[in-house]
């Protein structure tokens, strides 16, 4: 084998902004290219119920010994309640195996090895458009992805129609790919009608659905965003969930998150999560612990629970607010385009609906950076930046 033989690999364009970015000099640039939520001031702060959680855990660490392949057992079972709900049935009758894993990417990449070792043939279906890494982690599994219609760029809607006349054709051995909110990149979600439809589609079709919860809490609520989780797990025998403690606790260079499969039956779940336990040995045998930690401190404890509830309203109104906020400065520059689109969605991202060279250009003339396909994160506006940002949209169109 020899390694002069290889061939670069594309740049990922985000990163490539970034690098951009910060050897731009312009006085009023603006990053709208990373997904990471940013207060006023531009920062990523660590939230105070982490703090406090973090120096219970430096008082109380005794070991630094692997804790095991599926993770902290209190964290597994906190994150499934917090996921599904502690009532829910799935929960109630013993059908829920969750392992924590290293990031939501890795819980992406647990399920994708996991599907795999059930069904060598499956095909994954994915939401056209869906998070730009989706498609590389379930290829790199070997696993064959297709796409189901998702998003109207031209109208700025759901093509729910087109959706489900395409998910009728599934197979029932195949597996479905769902964002449970705050949808990565449109920031156009399901309405709690369209999530009962889909969930009697799986029902009916026979397809497993696997659910992406990146944002919760970072839509409409804790419970809120949950809704599409526990609508499905109350219809369907067979669900995998993959969710993510990065956004709503801030832990992003922590790397934790969870994969929690649902079986039809508590014997059923305990075969499947044998199998789960086997990919996540053969990937990477034990998950990183202080996350899990953190997050585990702060869901035991009623007022640390209380606090990130309060620290994650402030940066889902933050969020919220600047799509407002955005809107309202375009119609105030007297814009005749139509925006109102942006402050219908949720969570951190949205496409501009701007042209290629139109982002090319706002780029070059007003220092904005976003990826081509004009999606922007939404947390990168501010009270200090948003009328310029608006004036140089204005500009450009």
């Amino acid at each position: 084998m020899k390694f002069d033989s290889l061939s670069p690999m594309p740049a990922d364009p985000i990163l490539g902004l970034m690098t951009q970015y910060r050897q731009d000099s312009h006085p009023q640039k603006i990053d709208l290219g990373v997904g990471v939520y940013k207060d006023e001031a531009g920062n990523t702060p660590i939230l105070a119920c982490v703090k406090a959680a973090e120096q219970h855990r430096i008082d109380t660490e005794e070991t630094k010994v692997y804790i095991g392949p599926t993770g902290s057992a209190d964290f597994n079972s906190l994150i499934s309640e917090l996921c599904f709900g502690i009532t829910h049935q799935v929960i109630e009758q013993n059908r829920v195996r969750t392992v924590s894993t290293p990031g939501g990417t890795g819980a992406l990449r647990v399920a994708a090895d996991f599907i795999k070792r059930v069904n060598p043939n499956a095909v994954i279906w994915v939401s056209d458009p869906t998070w730009a890494n989706h498609t590389g982690l379930f290829e790199a599994a070997g696993i064959t992805v297709k796409t189901y219609p998702y998003y109207d760029h031209e109208n700025k809607t759901l093509k729910f129609e087109e959706m489900l006349a395409c998910l009728e054709q599934v197979s029932s051995d195949d597996v479905v790919l769902l964002h449970a909110c705050c949808h990565n990149p449109s920031g156009m979600d399901l309405t709690q009608a369209q999530w009962d439809q889909i969930a009697v589609l799986a029902k009916d079709k026979g397809f497993t659905p696997l659910i992406d919860m990146a944002y919760q809490g970072f839509g409409d609520g804790v419970d809120a965003d949950a809704y599409g989780v526990r609508k499905v797990a109350d219809t369907v025998s067979n669900l995998i969930l993959c969710s993510s403690c990065s956004k709503n606790f801030g832990l992003y260079r922590e790397r934790i998150g969870a994969c929690s499969i649902v079986g039809k039956d508590a014997n059923a779940a305990d075969i499947a999560f044998s199998v789960l336990l086997y990919v996540v040995r053969c990937i990477y045998s034990m998950p990183p612990a202080h996350g899990a930690a953190i997050v585990e401190t702060i869901l035991a404890s009623q007022e640390l629970k209380q606090q990130w509830l309060d620290e994650l309203a402030v940066m889902r109104n933050r969020i919220n607010g600047n799509r407002q906020m955005l809107v309202d400065q375009l119609k105030a520059l007297g814009v005749k385009r139509d925006f109102s689109f942006i402050s219908n969605q949720k969570g951190m991202f949205s496409f501009l609906g701007i042209t290629p060279d139109q982002v090319a250009e706002i780029q070059t003339k007003h220092s904005v950076y976003m990826v081509d396909s004009s999606r922007i994160s939404i947390a990168g506006i501010g009270e200090g930046n948003v009328e310029y940002l608006a004036k140089s949209i204005a500009d450009i169109l």
